[in-house]
């Protein structure tokens, strides 16, 4: 028996096949080759049309069977992974009304700061556990100002995965983790929250019905299967939002473990076991796919901005024409510290954990006369670890207990720099592994459909292809180069 994970990226469309019995991926794919095209008609906006993330299911799906030789009889389970936040509005019809509001468009700023200001802080943290900020309820607020004509006919206001999963299913539903990332979720009353909705003056009829994350939400129609090469009937079941996926695809479920990313921007994202907020909302705490209400699971959401792009600057302005690979050895021949040299990683906007702050990329401490390329190298993948330290230093404030990270081998990961400094700065191991959203979904849609039947059922294959571990001889230095970092950063704030 196989099943199917979707994760469906602003970037690229993924797809993994995984065979549940011996749980291995056979097949593994993305699409488009080059990124998908964001359209910023305004300043600020972010907008994507969902039918094309559709268009490109269906052929990436038909591409990775006739290329495996897959039995599509074989496929007993699909799963969805999706960018969160993101706004998809359809009419009765289930026809789009607009293109999709996506998760990086800042249009509804001030929607949220205000609905913040009168709800009350008190409010908005302990029963949202977030500020509405630019989250999708405020996106839909902004289109019933904006858009009054289009909001008429709105039928459903889905995130961009229970789109997904209707295109798939032909029914509209939705989850309490989806929920609670559109700050529409009370969890004190554990449900939609009245407030919220009358503030926007949005109608509950407009929200999806509410699924729970591991089951069968719906059956793949004939038309559905027809244009992705499927067999009809097979169920979908499971769907979660990408960084809670990639969460679950680590077997990151219990209260004190972590995830982390680090591609272009980075995500440390912590399980916790109750309900809690931090008071300056520097993280934003969700409804993790495993919980709920007798048995809450919490997944923290610390966002760095200024994380890969970094790395990715410095080979364009400061190292060109050397490799990823040539820049980490360059760093390399530079000890730990630095030599003094402190590079302040956040030049992609304003930072939530630094309370909004639009500090800048900036370098201290340069001696033209002792420090060259190298050192500007190492101290860059050093500031970004220390960004990720700075972060979890807030989440251990909200009471997590942070005992291992863990993170795919990929992207920032691949570098022994970043691993080694972030080891030694948290004083946290990290385990490396061999998965990626789509395989996430895939074994999220095996749990939900009962061909695992337990979590540890599903994590049994999961390959772990390295780990660091803090190295008592390089803790001091580490540590001592993240104070003189953490001075400098105060400095700018």
């Amino acid at each position: 028996m196989f099943s199917l994970g979707y994760d469906i990226g602003s970037s690229s469309i993924k797809c993994a096949i995984l065979d549940c019995e011996s749980g291995r991926t056979v097949a593994l794919g993305s699409y488009p080759a080059e990124e998908m095209a964001i359209d910023s008609p305004r300043p600020g906006w972010a907008e994507q049309d969902p039918e094309v993330w559709w268009q490109y299911v269906a052929g990436l799906t038909r591409q990775l069977l006739g290329r495996n030789a897959i039995d599509a009889a074989r496929i007993t389970a699909i799963g969805i992974s999706y960018q969160m936040h993101g706004l998809v509005l359809v009419d009765d019809q289930q026809k789009v009304l607009r293109p999709s509001i996506i998760w990086c468009d800042s249009r509804a700023v001030e929607i949220g700061q205000k609905a913040f200001e009168v709800l009350g802080k008190e409010f908005c943290l302990s029963r949202l556990l977030n500020s509405p900020g630019n989250f999708t309820a405020s996106k839909l607020r902004w289109v019933r100002e904006h858009e009054p004509e289009l909001f008429k006919k709105v039928h459903k206001a889905m995130l961009p995965g229970d789109y997904i999963a209707m295109k798939l299913t032909g029914e509209i539903s939705t989850t309490v983790s989806g929920l609670s990332e559109g700050i529409y979720w009370d969890f004190v009353n554990n449900a939609v929250s009245r407030e919220v909705l009358e503030h926007y003056q949005i109608e509950e009829r407009m929200l999806p019905a509410v699924l729970p994350t591991f089951s069968v939400q719906g059956q793949l129609t004939q038309r559905a299967a027809e244009q992705l090469g499927l067999r009809a009937g097979t169920p979908v079941a499971y769907r979660a939002g990408d960084q809670p996926n990639n969460a679950f695809s680590l077997n990151v479920l219990n209260p004190g473990e972590v995830a982390a990313t680090a591609g272009t921007s980075g995500v440390v994202y912590g399980v916790l076991g109750k309900i809690i907020y931090d008071v300056k909302s520097r993280v934003n705490p969700f409804a993790h796919v495993n919980h709920s209400a007798d048995q809450p699971r919490l997944g923290v959401l610390l966002c760095i901005n200024g994380t890969g792009i970094l790395n990715s600057w410095l080979r364009k302005n400061v190292a060109a024409g050397m490799s990823y690979v040539e820049m980490n050895e360059a760093a390399a021949g530079v000890s730990a510290g630095s030599d003094g040299v402190s590079v302040i990683p956040f030049g992609n906007g304003a930072e939530r954990v630094l309370e909004n702050a639009l500090v800048g990329g900036q370098v201290h401490g340069l001696d033209f006369n002792r420090h060259s390329r190298a050192h500007v190298l190492r101290a860059a993948q050093e500031g970004i670890a220390f960004a990720f330290k700075y972060g979890m230093d807030v989440m251990k404030e909200m009471g997590m207990d942070i005992r291992m990270i863990r993170a795919g081998q990929t992207n920032m990961f691949l570098s022994p720099i970043f691993r080694d400094t972030l080891a030694n700065c948290t004083g946290v191991g990290i385990e490396l592994y061999e998965t990626d959203g789509a395989q996430g979904a895939a074994r999220g849609a095996a749990v939900g459909a009962g061909l695992y039947a337990t979590f540890r059922e599903a994590f049994v294959s999961l390959s772990k292809t390295n780990e660091v571990h803090p190295a008592e001889i390089a803790m001091d230095t580490t540590r001592n180069a993240y104070e003189r970092w953490l001075s400098r950063l105060r400095g700018s704030l």
